[in-house]
């Protein structure tokens, strides 16, 4: 139980929205948007890990990959339709692993701005904030749609094959 509730992409994502609409909203620094980050970061991670383990369940995979960044690889290549979510959360990792600048600290326009490459900047305000998060929420959303539907049909499945032993101990 208390597994669950820890491992919950869910779980993150209602801290992470507690940041942005509450936390941010008086607060108003960039540790804030930092901390956000990496709980956007660690949703994503456990809805993947999350599906891929479902996969692997249901013997479409192999195996599930140790690291996170290689479950994400792996995870593309069993849903290429979720290419522009796992692009954001390959972003989102070069943010939070970037070295970054504070602007407007404790003002209304807040943001963090982290030198992704030495020629690229990515400025994180509260809007652009806003934006990654509803991105993150729709991918455990479509992620637990996936798992879900997954399940169902395992016990189709199964269900089918208990009625073809019915029948022929009958």
């Amino acid at each position: 139980m208390i597994e669950d509730f820890l491992s919950d992409p869910k779980e993150e994502l209602k801290r992470a929205d507690h940041s942005i609409y509450v936390t941010l909203k008086y607060t108003r620094t960039t540790d804030v948007i930092k901390n956000t980050i990496k709980r956007l970061i660690s949703a994503f991670e456990l809805a993947i890990h999350r599906t891929l383990i479902t996969l692997q369940k249901h013997k479409k995979i192999p195996e599930v990959s140790p690291t996170p960044r290689k479950q994400a690889e792996d995870m593309l290549k069993v849903m290429p339709k979720w290419k522009d979510y796992l692009k954001l959360y390959e972003k989102l990792i070069k943010i939070d692993q970037a070295p970054y600048t504070k602007k407007e600290e404790y003002r209304k326009n807040v943001a963090l701005i982290a030198q992704v490459t030495p020629d690229a900047k990515e400025e994180v305000n509260m809007e652009a904030l806003k934006n990654f998060f509803h991105k993150t929420v729709e991918f455990v959303e479509i992620a637990q749609i996936v798992r879900g539907e997954l399940e169902a049909l395992a016990m189709k499945k199964e269900a089918r094959q208990a009625k073809k032993i019915k029948k022929k101990k009958k």
